[in-house]
């Protein structure tokens, strides 16, 4: 068989998984606090690779999706008027504790709501996800409310290196060592706001496009690799 049927082969399946990111970052437009992510490729090997024992290892076909990075600006607040709703001025994120698991994640998605916990402090109402996990504040404690229409002690956290967080759903990151110092800051939490999703619609339907066109030119190599395939053997026989 040709190589160009397997380069064509994986440009097509990397071109699917192009699509998906896109696809998300598209559904995710209206997700408020929503870091749009960006595939990143590059090309799979090239030469004949020496491997264990001096064995020769096969080289690579097309292009691989290598990973995805994510875009952590900002495109602007919405007010919506709502106490339990905050959004971030400036740089840091929310800290949110899952108490089934005592995972520590992070959001900029300020869209809370209360929450019946029986904490260290008692059984009472504290602030939340709204999906089970408890907003901690500054001293990474979770936040009992007794006044929603008061500004809660709402803790915002930095992060020393962003690339790498891993995405765990449309809003939410979890750190791990390789992120560095996480630390709380002294940064102006604004009530009644909340943080726009960075999605850039026109930018993402462009992309798409583009990924589309690339996966039927791929598809077409595959026909005409089988074509040339096919006549050579009928050339032979």
């Amino acid at each position: 068989m040709i190589q160009g049927f397997y380069s064509a082969v994986t440009g097509a399946s990397q071109q699917m998984k192009q699509m998906d990111v896109h696809g998300n970052n598209i559904a995710n437009v209206n997700t408020y606090g929503f870091k749009a992510e960006k595939p990143s490729f590059q090309a799979l090997m090239y030469d004949m690779v020496d491997g264990v024992d001096g064995e020769r290892l096969p080289k690579g076909s097309g292009t691989l999706m290598a990973s995805t990075a994510t875009d952590f600006s900002s495109v602007g607040l919405t007010q919506t008027g709502r106490n339990l709703d905050y959004a971030i001025e400036g740089e840091g994120f929310f800290a949110l504790y899952d108490p089934d698991t005592e995972e520590i994640s992070y959001t900029r998605d300020g869209s809370f709501t209360l929450a019946s916990f029986d904490g260290d402090d008692g059984d009472g109402w504290y602030l939340s996800d709204g999906q089970g996990r408890l907003v901690l504040d500054a001293d990474e404690e979770p936040i009992k409310v007794t006044d929603p229409k008061k500004l809660q002690p709402v803790g915002v956290f930095t992060i020393q290196y962003q690339d790498g967080l891993q995405h765990v759903d449309s809003s939410r990151f979890v750190a791990s060592k390789k992120n560095g110092d996480i630390e709380a800051e002294d940064i102006t939490v604004l009530q009644g706001y909340l943080e726009s999703s960075n999605t850039d619609l026109a930018a993402e339907l462009g992309k798409v496009i583009e990924a589309q066109r690339a996966y039927t030119y791929a598809l077409r190599m595959v026909t005409t690799a089988d074509e040339v395939e096919t006549t050579i053997n009928n050339l032979t026989t």
